[in-house]
């Protein structure tokens, strides 16, 4: 984590000091930030305006502490503030250390799970003010953001957040759910808000909170020189006929023949999708029932690429090999499991 710690007086140096032997590692950058005055003890120096100092360090940290009153973090960081999704944690602490308030991104920037281990290395208190929190109700939005899960829609996690203060909200999954459910989630199918754990682009409630995790894996071939457009195209079409959310999509394959296929690696980068090239006799290793091709046996070593690049990830195959524009592309889901504990 990448953390960056305010200080604004001597003894608040101090606490700084402190705050950053707790929260960072000997391998962490975690730079101290004081007025000019302060600065020969070790610290980075602010140039004013404070808001202008903090703009770069609000975009680039995971996390911001101020050491000081409320009121001077909240000037610093107000013109930056944009969106919880995106928004560092911010967590302003008192100079004695005896109070660890977090301000900003209590859930999924994970302010409150910062302040609560902060708070403990200082024998301080955590003042959490999240309603979940304080009523011992899950936080969904944090959970989400812990695991890795896209969440599809903010206003539904707001919806879920409201509905699970009065009473349960059922939970449904496309994948085994382990372990006891947190207070005030039911498992349940239906309802007027619920949660939902899927790879698909499924909303089984009148408002549906959709959870994604990755865990699609696409095997893809084509013809040398596709273009990215056409790529593009099959993919897409692809997904949006079987219904799989592109936030599921973990990581996409395919033969080593094509790891200079400008058109693969352009869609690719575009998407935000790592990919993985696998020789003719690891694919041939793949264990399954696949589609075979003489022509691409020919081609590239091994009957097939797509469904068995998409599996050698360790998945199940949902979509077979499906072709259009000299693309191929299949896709597998990997094992997953709900958990709530740990």
């Amino acid at each position: 984590m990448k953390l960056a710690v305010f200080a604004f007086s001597r003894r608040g140096l101090e606490t700084a000091g402190r705050v950053r032997a707790a929260l960072a590692g000997p391998e962490d950058d975690c730079p101290i930030y004081a007025p000019e005055r302060l600065a020969g003890e070790g610290a980075v120096p602010i140039e004013p305006p404070l808001a202008a100092f903090v703009g770069p360090v609000f975009r680039q940290r995971d996390a911001l502490i101020f050491v000081g009153a409320c009121g001077i973090a909240v000037r610093g960081i107000a013109p930056h503030v944009r969106d919880k999704t995106v928004d560092p944690a911010v967590l302003s602490v008192d100079e004695l250390a005896r109070f660890v308030i977090p301000l900003l991104s209590g859930h999924i920037g994970g302010a409150n799970a910062l302040a609560e281990r902060l708070a403990e290395a200082l024998g301080a208190t955590a003042a959490t003010t999240t309603a979940t929190d304080i009523n011992g109700r899950f936080s969904v939005d944090a959970w989400a953001a812990e695991r890795g899960l896209y969440i599809d829609d903010m206003k539904a996690a707001k919806a879920v957040s409201a509905a699970i203060l009065e009473g349960p909200v059922p939970l449904c999954s496309d994948f085994p759910v382990v372990g006891k459910l947190p207070p005030g989630v039911a498992a349940g199918e239906s309802g007027p808000v619920g949660i939902c754990v899927s790879w698909r682009q499924r909303r089984p409630f009148a408002t549906t909170l959709l959870l994604v995790p990755q865990a699609a894996r696409l095997g893809v071939g084509c013809r040398r020189g596709t273009a990215a457009a056409d790529i593009r195209a099959l993919v897409e079409e692809t997904l949006e006929a079987h219904q799989i959310h592109p936030a599921a999509v973990k990581a996409v394959g395919s033969i080593d023949l094509k790891q200079d296929e400008p058109g693969l690696l352009a869609y690719c980068r575009e998407r935000g999708w790592p990919i993985e090239f696998y020789t003719a006799s690891q694919l041939e290793a793949a264990e399954g029932e696949f589609t075979p091709s003489d022509f691409v046996r020919r081609t590239t070593g091994v009957d097939n690429v797509c469904e068995r690049a998409a599996v050698l990830g360790g998945g199940e195959l949902v979509i077979r090999k499906t072709a259009g524009r000299g693309v191929t592309v299949a896709a597998a889901i990997e094992r997953y499991e709900v958990r709530f504990d740990g």
